[in-house]
């Protein structure tokens, strides 16, 4: 929603910007979520790979299940990764556009500077 508009049409822009803080702080824990499962699918990714390699140099005997469930692990952590990624970087896209419309409407609500009051101590 535009701010000034929602300022004209009657929404109390104190609301609007208590609304739009808790969507940066649902947003700041989505990111968190991504960063967290990015771990997990570089993890994943390497631990796949390492098991490909050690097969490919006999390392490790050769055993069918053992390199589908490593070209599942590098294959999942490569989707997971980008996935999350992309996830991550929308949710940071989305915050600066919150963080924007916060500010704007914080800039536009009428403040008074309030003088400093001499102490009586």
């Amino acid at each position: 929603m535009d701010d000034l508009a929602a300022l004209a049409t009657g929404i109390d822009p104190h609301d609007e910007i208590e609304r739009l803080e808790a969507q940066i702080e649902a947003l700041a824990d989505r990111i968190e979520s991504c960063r967290k499962l990015i771990l997990a699918a570089r993890l994943a990714t390497a631990g796949g790979g390492v098991v490909l390699v050690a097969l490919l140099f006999g390392a490790l005997r050769f055993d069918p299940a053992v390199m589908m469930a490593a070209v599942a692990a590098l294959l999942g952590g490569i989707v997971l990764w980008g996935s999350n990624r992309s996830t991550a970087a929308e949710a940071a896209d989305e915050i600066a556009k919150a963080e924007q419309r916060r500010a704007a409407l914080i800039g536009a609500l009428e403040l008074r500077t309030v003088a400093a009051q001499p102490r009586l101590h």
